[in-house]
């Protein structure tokens, strides 16, 4: 086996395209793709023309450094100084980055600074820690727990990587130690996982060694040999730390490994005893004792295998959520920092990219720190003025362009000192959805959903509760005590709260966490205002739950959160308060990820398209004024923020939620029909352990999801079968996530069976026709009110103030489920053919005619790519402007009025005025009847009050998407019947006077 170095490459430095701006590269418009080995740098060229045509200034790519064989998303990352040879290496990642700055474009990279790749043979740092210990000089790389209270655990880290108890696997021969003569090299194989044995351990092993070689050689080979074990012995201990120690041990059994591998060149009989060794030490199956010897040998290494279960409770480093291959960094230790950043820095300071994507920041210690030590390294690098943090201030220049991955509740914001952009776009992805919804049907459906379901149905708040809980008792529970036992010695430091119990404290701590309003506090030093307010909430609502507890362990943790010791206490206790407060903050998040995104969303379905990645069921949709809000918010504090309506991480795509939220519309009709799909297809739903399968929450849950995702074009049996596995894997994982009767981690075979067993009974033809054709029929309905929905979504998106992002395909309408099912092949030839066709229409003199014939074809997604495209290329003419421009929210009169998203972005003597419509099955329309022309009635848009009047001119006020030009009537407003004559989306070009003032 070959092992990677453990070297941290330094990129070579490319040409500079130009000397690198002061301030950031703000992008245009950037479109996401998802590399791996079979869509790699070399697809991603092939893209560029077609991107750049349709109005993208930057692709904006997943994780492009070296990651697990095999990988599908690039998170694993095992190597941060190499480009992903899978994905074509550096020379591919050369020819994408040419390629765009000859089409004028740039490039985006997704990072991943919180955590590595592990627990296979191809992370050169994590192999060192598990042959060294804590004189690896990783050690401190990763955030290991490296002294337990259990002896076990006492200098090791936890490997549960076993599929059965420990001793079972050793006695069935599952452990086999393993010999590499080439570089004098031993292993433990354990299924695919190759891991080193400490050198300190080869010393025994070449003595038992030379008991398989009788008598004495005459080359003298056993004199060699005993000499290298006593070498080998002598190393200092994996347990030592000091660095001194560490230095010896690596430099010396570097050394001894080398001078063993040449030994056994030059004596191959010593080869030959080495294997004997091997063999004897593996045992034998059936022998028990035959397996003592390699028993205490691996008992002897700086790692403690153990069965997979062990993981939750007993994991002594932290991971990315609860995934055990992918082990956290400490991104908080400069050269850590140093050692990841190099090859990333060193291609955005030559200009080979223009800006990161930050992945899960709230699993750094000091995200503040983090932003800006980015910032300044990158300056330095490219040899700008490094930028500074005066009194925690954000720096007034940002000299590259960082977004982050960040949920931010609606009642949160982000920290506005933070050295970054903004984010990667959850919260607008929920504000452009739920505008969609309509707000006042949230009781009329909740009766629908509670109607169906019973008992199953739970409020959100309930199950946000329940599933934290769930999380903390399971995988994550581990980490729970080791936070208990942290805050326990902090309570035992001061006599005034020394008797507080591990276990009172630990409750009080899980009802805390169980009750946190947002996924993390950012306490440092000291807390924020608005730390203040969310550690006092969730404290206050965790004691309230409590009724039985001591109210004073609440006390005593609200101060620790807040680091406030009692009066008079040892000053030393603070530093603790605060190391305990940084290990509290980075576990919060995990926990409400986990039991939030994949547990309560995964449960509660009263209307699935809200419950999505940042998305708050109880909100329940957007008010048009709170849309308004929400968009001058952040066109004054984060107008370059990114703005998704789909990402790699959604639950469903933009276009599956523009279906689903057209059930807020209709929700008599929803009733009806769930109801009579529920009477067609009880016959195929089975018992197991008493209960109906599925559960009639997974019931509902399908119905959705099958309106939401039934391909609007006709469906063939062969076709019909893909569909039909795609739904059932997409149904299996939900039930899965949601814990509720089957789980990733306690599989119920026999549900899960009847489970996808239902799925295929309803798609299947022609047994279950009836029912198909109803589906079919009813689908019809949502897919074309869906697709209006995502006209003006598309299109809102594009002109809001920030930077829009496309994932890969969603220029037209693609009906994705989760993961993995939203990574399935793009058919780009149909997008660039459908380019070419919008180019020709926009040539017409007279559009209205083609663009009423390609709204009548809503559903096939060209009328979603002509609205995309056309606002992307006013961006592209306007590109400033937007950038620079304010937002204006525009008063809407008529009968029609709420069905109407108007509003104003304006800089200097340039404004656009953005007409979006919503709501669509309540205006009365049947389907395939167009929400054109006289169906506007007398809803009208007007320009403030106040504000300098627009100049008409000689030519009035153009349409940047349907082309025609528009007149004020004589009120001064724009008339929808006549502005929204062919399509239900217009962008309104005006100019002003070089008097008027805004």
């Amino acid at each position: 086996m070959k092992l990677p170095s453990h070297r941290v490459a330094i990129a070579q430095p490319r040409q500079l395209r130009q000397p690198r701006p002061a301030s950031a590269v703000i992008p245009r418009a950037t479109y996401r793709i998802q590399l791996h080995q079979h869509f790699g740098f070399d697809d991603a060229t092939a893209l560029v023309p077609y991107l750049a045509a349709l109005g993208i200034s930057h692709l904006y790519c997943s994780p492009p450094l070296r990651a697990r064989p095999g990988s599908l998303h690039g998170y694993d990352v095992t190597d941060h100084g190499e480009i992903n040879p899978e994905l074509g290496g550096r020379a591919g990642l050369d020819r994408l980055v040419d390629t765009l700055h000859r089409h004028q474009m740039g490039l985006l990279v997704d990072i991943v600074p919180n955590h590595m790749g592990v627990l296979g043979g191809d992370n050169a740092w994590w192999l060192d820690v598990l042959e060294n210990g804590e004189a690896s000089a990783f050690a401190e790389y990763f955030d290991i727990a490296w002294h337990s209270a259990d002896p076990a655990l006492d200098g090791r880290v936890l490997l549960p990587i076993l599929g059965d108890q420990y001793g079972v696997v050793l006695e069935r021969g599952e452990l086999q130690l393993a010999f590499d003569p080439e570089r004098g090299y031993f292993t433990v194989n354990c299924y695919t996982h190759r891991l080193p044995i400490d050198p300190a351990s080869y010393g025994e092993l070449l003595r038992r060694a030379l008991r398989c070689t009788p008598g004495a050689a005459a080359d003298g080979s056993r004199a060699e040999l005993e000499r290298l074990a006593a070498a080998f012995a002598r190393l200092p201990a994996h347990g030592y730390a000091e660095s001194a120690g560490r230095l010896l041990r690596q430099r010396e059994k570097t050394s001894l490994k080398a001078r063993l591998a040449q030994c056994l060149r030059d004596r191959p009989r010593l080869c030959e005893a080495i294997q004997c060794m091997v063999a004897v030490l593996n045992g034998q199956v059936g022998q028990r004792a035959s397996f003592d010897a390699l028993d205490t040998l691996i008992g002897a290494q700086p790692y403690r295998l153990a069965h997979w279960r062990t993981a939750g409770d007993e994991i002594n480093y932290r991971r990315f959520f609860d995934i055990n291959e992918l082990a956290a960094l400490r991104m908080d230790r400069p050269e850590v920092f140093e050692a990841t950043h190099q090859l990333v820095l060193e291609l955005a300071a030559s200009g080979a990219i223009d800006g990161l994507r930050i992945d899960h920041p709230d699993g750094l210690a000091d995200p503040a720190a983090y932003f800006l030590r980015l910032q300044q390294r990158y300056a330095e690098r490219a040899g700008l003025p490094v930028p500074q943090s005066v009194d925690g201030a954000r720096p007034a220049v940002l000299p590259l362009y960082v977004v982050i991955e960040k949920i931010v509740a609606p009642h949160e914001q982000l920290p506005r000192d933070w050295a970054v952009q903004g984010t990667t776009g959850y919260r607008f992805a929920n504000v452009i959805n739920g505008v969609m919804i309509e707000t006042a049907a949230k009781a009329r459906l909740d009766r629908v959903w509670r109607a169906f379901a019973g008992d199953e149905a739970e409020d959100f708040d309930e199950l946000a509760w329940q599933g934290r809980h769930l999380v903390m008792e399971g995988s994550l529970a581990g980490e729970l005590t080791v936070l208990a036992t942290a805050l326990l010695q902090l309570a035992r430091a001061d006599r005034r709260t020394r008797d507080f119990t591990l276990n009172s404290l630990r409750r009080a701590l899980a009802d805390v966490v169980a009750s946190f309003p947002v996924y993390r506090t950012y306490v440092i030093d000291k807390p924020s205002p608005q730390d203040r307010k969310f550690i006092a909430w969730a404290v206050g609502r965790a004691q309230r739950r409590s009724l039985g507890a001591d109210a004073s362990v609440f006390e005593f943790l609200r101060r620790v959160l807040l680091g406030r010791p009692l009066p008079g206490a040892a000053a030393e206790l603070l530093a603790g308060y605060r190391n305990f407060t940084r290990r509290f903050q980075q576990y919060t998040a995990p926990v409400a990820a986990k039991g939030i995104e994949d547990t309560a969303l995964y449960r509660h379905h009263r209307l699935i398209s809200v419950n999505d990645v940042g998305g708050d069921p109880d909100a329940f949709g957007m008010t048009l004024t709170a849309f308004h809000g929400a968009s001058r918010d952040r066109a004054l504090h984060w107008p370059q923020t990114m703005l998704a309506s789909s990402t790699h991480d959604a639950k469903r795509s933009e276009d599956v939620r523009a279906r689903i939220d057209v059930i807020s519309e209709m929700p008599a009709a929803w009733r009806l029909t769930v109801r009579r799909w529920s009477r067609l297809n009880r016959r195929h739903r089975r018992t197991v352990d008493g209960a109906a399968a599925p559960s009639r929450n997974d019931e509902y849950l399908l119905y959705q999801r099958l309106i939401g995702t039934l391909p609007a074009a006709e469906l063939d049996d062969a076709a019909l079968a893909v569909y039909a596995d795609r739904v059932a894997q997409a149904t299996l994982k939900a039930a899965r996530e949601s814990k509720a009767v089957t789980s990733w981690i306690n599989p119920n075979a026999d549900y899960e069976s009847a489970l996808t067993g239902f799925v295929h009974a309803l798609l299947s033809r022609p047994h279950n026709a009836v029912f198909l054709d109803d589906l079919i029929t009813t689908a019809a309905v949502f897919a074309w009110y869906g697709a209006l929905n995502g006209i003006t979504m598309a299109m809102v998106k594009t002109l809001s103030p920030g930077v829009p992002d496309f994932y890969q395909g969603l220029e037209v309408i693609d009906l994705s489920m989760v993961d993995p099912d939203n990574r399935r092949p793009v058919d780009f030839e149909r997008r660039r053919r459908l380019l070419d066709e919008m180019r020709a229409l926009a040539e017409l003199p007279d559009r209205g005619p083609a663009l009423q014939a390609l709204l009548a074809q809503a559903s096939s997604g060209q009328a979603k790519f002509w609205a995309t495209w056309r606002a992307l290329q006013w961006r592209v003419s306007n590109e400033v402007m937007l950038q620079n421009a304010d937002y204006l929210p525009l008063e809407v009169t008529g009968d029609r009025a709420r069905h109407v998203i108007a509003f104003a972005r304006r800089d200097g003597p340039t404004a656009l005025v953005v007409i979006g419509t919503r709501l669509f099955a309540s205006l009365g329309l049947r389907v395939s009847e167009l929400p054109v022309g006289d169906v506007w009635g007398d809803t009208r848009v007007h320009w403030p009050t106040g504000a300098a009047a627009p100049t008409e001119g000689l030519d009035g006020f153009v349409d940047a998407i349907g082309g025609r030009r528009h007149a004020l009537d004589e009120d001064g407003a724009w008339p929808l019947a006549q502005v929204l004559g062919d399509f239900p989306v217009a962008a309104l070009t005006i100019k002003f006077s070089a008097s008027a003032r805004t």
